[in-house]
């Protein structure tokens, strides 16, 4: 079995992987980036990526499986936190919107390849990526029907569509100003998205 020790530093090799290989695809692309570069990059012998992961792709997989599992935890933990501190569905809404921003400004080279990686359909992770993208999507799901279960929200809302649209927009706006407004704050994108939230998601049913 598997000792604490060596768990811990297998995934401390693991994330260093990930962040090399994230940081290479960025720059070149999937295809002109190798494992030597990979490993290289990471510091590591070229046989311990091998050792981690089966492949190249698999190695890929894993990363987008990775990335956005971090992403899904910090929009549940956001959520939970405005629940706890008695705070309206909308407001947890407007602090994923928050969540889902320092994620980006944090992993900005990661975000640039999922958002192109969803656009593609001839990839073998394919299916994984649709796995991990409708994890976060639910969990904006979950506060939507919250909402609109305790007559916080329109019961017109189409939950599905909504919530895609709310981290669609995220993804896209935090993209748009770190590529062509870098000038702004977190805090003040963050505002511009929290006043389009207010006005076309809240609201009392009727």
């Amino acid at each position: 079995m598997e000792s604490s020790s060596s768990s811990t530093r297998r995934e401390a090799t693991r994330q260093k992987l990930y962040e090399a290989a994230v940081t290479l695809i960025a720059e070149q692309g999937f295809s002109a980036t190798t494992v030597d570069e990979i490993a290289e990059r990471a510091g590591v012998a070229k046989g311990t990526v091998y050792y981690n992961f089966a492949s190249k792709s698999v190695l890929f997989e894993e990363l987008l499986r990775h990335g956005v599992g971090l992403l899904t935890a910090s929009l549940k933990e956001a959520a939970d936190k405005a629940a706890l501190e008695g705070g309206r569905q909308v407001d947890a809404l407007d602090a994923m919107i928050r969540a889902g921003l320092v994620f980006i400004d944090r992993y900005p080279a990661f975000t640039q390849l999922y958002v192109a990686e969803l656009w593609r359909t001839n990839r073998a992770w394919q299916s994984t990526l649709m796995v991990v993208r409708q994890q976060a999507v639910a969990v904006v799901e979950d506060v939507l029907r919250a909402g609109v279960t305790n007559g916080e929200l329109s019961e017109d809302i189409d939950i599905p569509l909504t919530a895609a649209a709310l981290v669609g927009m995220v993804l896209v706006a935090a993209l748009d100003w770190q590529a062509f407004q870098p000038e702004r704050s977190l805090d003040d994108v963050h505002a511009a998205l929290s006043r389009l939230l207010q006005g076309r998601v809240s609201g009392e049913r009727q």
